[in-house]
């Protein structure tokens, strides 16, 4: 599994558009640089995704 998550794969996931999918992506990759995180313009950590997504990191139907 990939360490990072690309707009792509999240517009296919959460069933929205790939612009939504890059708004969702600036959120998040701004949530992480206000806590001190290095982040990378049009991908954000799968593992962050899915902590805010789904909770404590799991896929749906998993939490």
């Amino acid at each position: 599994m990939q360490k990072y998550i690309r707009a792509k794969e999240i517009a296919n996931e959460m069933e929205v558009s790939e612009g939504m999918a890059y708004k969702i992506i600036r959120q998040l990759n701004s949530e992480l640089e206000a806590a001190g995180y290095i982040t990378v313009k049009g991908r954000v950590s799968r593992k962050y995704f899915e902590e805010r997504f789904y909770g404590h990191g799991g896929a749906a139907g998993e939490c």
